[in-house]
């Protein structure tokens, strides 16, 4: 039986610590620090996206990894436009109704996938609600264009749970990327106030459907700690995400985008992580990401290259 670890044991320091005057920005603790994106990468990078009029999650999202990322010339692409049909509490990225959906945007892509000469590539987009389909032809595009221009690049793509739809999935599936992520985020008591439009059952049954689609493809989801959680509710969650033949968990704070969003209640510590790290090792995950800036596709590129079955085959292929 998988160990659960006991709470006493494990440091803990409130949000309240870092924060006690209301009327100041939150001070994060010393362990969380970000630095500035500079550089000569970083720069063509962010020319690169400019001009071709490409959105990066990246910047939507205020990613603490983005200096990280770009300095080494990766980026993850965010699709199908910078406003989302729906309204998360912990997410920066606009709400209202979108744009229609721009079909050249696949190519665009995988065109500066390879002027970037990438090895691994992160795909993602905005929750599409106005369509029955949730935009799911466009990420089948993207990644067969990619495999086009770009061959032997592998493909994660971060998807919205298209409101548990199969038939939107198998548009995803068929396309076969080597990673198929779509992140929990959060707790089942917390998903309301988290994510108000979204639904716990849907999360599931996305990452259940895709591997029973195509087992090959490895599944991968994602809990954000610091939202009022606790490690039981936590713990219980990555029983879940294992349950359903999840291969690939990432776990990480959660920071506040601005004070019109959700408060961090407390944060968690590197110890903590760790310790959850090793954990969801014991459960049965094949690879954990576990620490204060881990993001859902930090290290990607190493967990495609440990663990794909079909990114090896696509090299030997490539080879011979």
């Amino acid at each position: 039986m998988t160990s659960i670890i006991n709470p006493e044991a494990i440091p803990v320091t409130t949000a309240e610590e870092w924060q006690p005057d209301p009327q100041t920005p939150r001070r994060r603790p010393p362990w969380i620090r970000v630095k500035a994106p500079t550089g000569e990468t970083y720069e063509n990078v962010r020319h690169l996206m400019r001009s071709k009029a490409l959105h990066t999650v990246c910047e939507e999202a205020q990613c603490p990894n983005l200096g990280e990322c770009w300095g080494r010339g990766t980026a993850t692409f965010l699709m199908m436009g910078d406003t989302c049909t729906r309204s998360c509490g912990f997410c920066d990225i606009k709400t209202g109704r979108p744009s229609p959906l721009d079909w050249a945007e696949p190519n665009r892509i995988a065109e500066s996938v390879r002027a970037m000469n990438l090895q691994h590539v992160v795909i993602t987009s905005v929750n599409r609600d106005d369509r029955a389909d949730g935009g799911a032809p466009l990420f089948a595009m993207v990644i067969r264009r990619i495999r086009q221009l770009q061959p032997g690049c592998s493909i994660e793509v971060l998807i919205p749970d298209f409101k548990g739809s199969a038939p939107a999935l198998k548009i995803v599936m068929d396309a076969q990327p080597e990673i198929l992520n779509h992140n929990v985020e959060t707790v089942p008591r917390l998903f309301k106030r988290v994510q108000p439009q979204d639904n716990y059952e849907w999360a599931l049954t996305t990452l259940e459907n895709a591997k029973k689609m195509d087992p090959l493809v490895l599944t991968k989801s994602g809990i954000m700690l610091g939202l009022g959680e606790t490690l039981e509710e936590v713990v219980a969650t990555m029983h879940a995400l294992v349950n359903v033949g999840v291969d690939i968990l990432t776990l990480g704070q959660y920071l506040q985008p601005s004070r019109k969003h959700l408060p961090v209640e407390r944060f968690w510590t590197p110890e903590e992580f760790e310790m959850l790290r090793v954990t969801g090792l014991e459960m049965g995950f094949k690879w954990v990401e576990s620490g204060p800036l881990v993001r859902s596709s930090y290290r990607a590129d190493e967990q495609v290259r440990a663990l794909s079955q079909l990114n090896y085959v696509r090299v030997r292929d490539q080879a011979e």
